[in-house]
């Protein structure tokens, strides 16, 4: 008779990574729980290979220790974003996560899921690195790309890297969309995408010949200074290019070795084809 697999759970947030996560878990022999959050997660999980599939409520602290404990769970992977205005407005809490909730010094993403970490250590379930499985998809330092940035293009990472590092450092969002060595827009609670399209928005709503930037955008997206690798590590796919594509971007720096490329080489082709340089460093 075969050993037992071990069981690691993974608690999904929403996109592509979970899937990524699900698929090179089984891969390397491991049999999968699901902890899916019913306001993120795309349905399709369900029939992704998983051992077991548990959909959960966002606020549902208990339950979820309680599903893992019951099937075996020891370790557990989160992965997928779950929207910054989801966490702080959308969810209603159980008795352990408002007890959490009001323990908190500060409301910010790090501080919650760090405590929700420490919770599940507590019960025994340790929160692993969410690139655990994938880490051949983490970005390699340098030019990714067969474009080079140009001059203007690397002041404008230098630039924005200095101030996304400062935004990133209070946990309150890791992309920054410069143009011309000026800040266009930074990212709040809304996300990457909506960043970077409001960043288009505004420099089609200027007068290109009052105007004294440049059309094109810059997209930096950065690891906070002390990055916690369990959990809301930077994460770029074939639909960040697209949106860079739509909004005039031509430029995205990224961070050597902590942002995940959620689509592998596929992004660098897209990034090709649209004339989008990616600098990693």
């Amino acid at each position: 008779m075969s050993a037992a697999k071990e069981r690691i759970g993974l608690i999904a947030g929403n996109g592509r990574f979970p899937f990524l996560v699900l698929d090179a878990a089984r891969a390397q022999g491991y049999e999968v729980v699901v902890a899916a959050i019913k306001e993120e997660t795309l349905p399709e999980i369900d029939t992704h290979g998983a051992a077991a599939v548990h959909w959960l409520s966002l606020g549902e602290l208990s339950r979820l220790i309680e599903t893992f404990q019951r099937e075996g769970v020891r370790r557990a992977i989160m992965a997928g974003q779950v929207k910054h205005k989801q966490i702080f407005s959308s969810i209603r809490p159980d008795w352990r996560l408002a007890k959490l909730l009001l323990s908190l010094r500060t409301r910010s993403t790090d501080a919650l899921l760090g405590a929700v970490a420490k919770v599940l250590a507590d019960e025994g379930i340790r929160l692993e690195n969410s690139t655990a499985f994938l880490e051949p998809l983490l970005a390699i330092a340098g030019v990714l790309t067969r474009r080079a940035p140009s001059e203007k293009e690397l002041e404008n990472i230098a630039y924005g890297r200095d101030v996304a590092r400062h935004l990133a450092q209070y946990d309150i969002g890791q992309t920054v969309v410069v143009a011309g060595a000026a800040c266009v827009a930074v990212e709040a609670m809304e996300g990457t995408d909506a960043t970077i399209q409001r960043a288009g928005q505004l420099m089609a709503s200027l007068d290109a010949a009052a105007s004294i930037l440049s059309r094109a955008l810059t997209v930096v997206k950065v690891a906070k200074p002390n990055q916690d690798m369990r959990f809301d590590i930077p994460v770029v796919g074939c639909k960040t290019i697209e949106v860079m594509r739509k909004a005039g971007a031509s430029c995205l720096g990224i961070d050597a070795g902590k942002c995940l490329l959620l689509d592998g080489a596929r992004i660098v082709m897209d990034a090709d084809d649209a004339g989008i340089v990616i600098v990693s460093s």
